[in-house]
């Protein structure tokens, strides 16, 4: 029998029965896996507490093992996903796309003008290109439309909201804006809480929750998030995986991740299709 198949059958075994007592899964006693690692299983919370002690430190490794699967994996498209209609992605620059405030949808300019024409042909009031809401005929009508999708938990809104708050000195709202956005998934909200908590400005500074954060944003396809998270890695020392992380801020368009991934070219850190393949990538998700 080979080596790795009785590795195999060891950790099928482990996960069979409990890694503390050793007792078997059977209808009355079910067991429930490691919350960090996903490696072994404990029949009791007892039973996990009695078996950490051996456990901490392979259980540490594997989590790290895991989080790094998640954190090095390419993003499909930046943070700003891509149109609702077209389904084009959409560009880094702002000024290239327009926020319907009834609906919380990004709309390239492009299904923009073309809703535009179409309204023209047709004599017909202008409405959201998405949801053919009414457009809000002055700004108080666009913050109040903004400030019912917030009210709705939309995260892209809250995100919006905790932002301007954040402008105006309402600290402590725009933190709780921030962060249930960032608990639905809002990639910017992600991004501003890592600097909130980097700068210590308007929260007590707190480096573990700044890391937390930066990496999320980076796993959610911000490519300056991205970007900062390998010169961070550099900055330690780690340079295989600075070099990781800016060939994937390249791959959806940050050309500050290509200058850096030149200057370690030139050092012999990067290899020569590496770093061909970057310049290649940055350029096709910027065009």
């Amino acid at each position: 029998m080979s080596t790795i198949h009785t590795a195999a059958v060891e950790a099928t075994d482990i996960m069979l029965c409990c890694a503390s007592c050793g007792v078997a899964e059977v209808d009355e006693i079910k067991l429930k896996k490691c919350a960090a690692c996903n490696s072994v299983r404990y029949c009791s919370v007892e039973c996990q507490r009695n078996h950490r002690p051996k456990h901490k430190k392979a259980c540490k490794k594997r989590a790290a093992e895991l989080r790094d699967e998640i954190l090095f994996r390419q993003p499909e498209s930046s943070h700003r996903g891509d149109c609702p209609i077209c389904f084009l992605p959409l560009p880094m620059a702002s000024n290239t796309s327009t926020l319907m405030s009834c609906c919380s949808k990004v709309i390239c300019n492009g299904c923009g003008y073309a809703n535009l024409l179409r309204e023209r042909e047709e004599y017909v009031d202008h409405t959201c290109p998405f949801c053919r809401h009414p457009n809000p005929k002055n700004m108080e009508e666009f913050e109040m439309n903004k400030m019912k999708r917030a009210a709705a938990n939309d995260p892209f809104a809250m995100q919006q909201v905790g932002n301007e708050l954040c402008l105006e000195g309402d600290h402590e709202n725009a933190l709780g804006y921030l962060t249930k956005a960032a608990e639905l998934g809002d990639v910017e909200a992600h991004y501003t809480l890592m600097c909130l908590y980097g700068k210590g400005q308007v929260v007590e500074k707190d480096e573990k929750k700044e890391w937390y954060h930066l990496e999320e944003a980076a796993i959610g396809g911000h490519p300056i998030a991205r970007y900062n998270l390998g010169c961070r890695e550099a900055l330690d020392e780690r340079g295989e995986r600075a070099v990781k992380h800016w060939i994937i801020a390249a791959n959806l368009g940050c050309d500050r991740s290509t200058r850096m991934l030149k200057q370690f070219y030139s050092s012999g850190f990067v290899s020569k299709n590496e770093f061909a393949a970057a310049l290649r990538a940055q350029k096709a998700a910027v065009d």
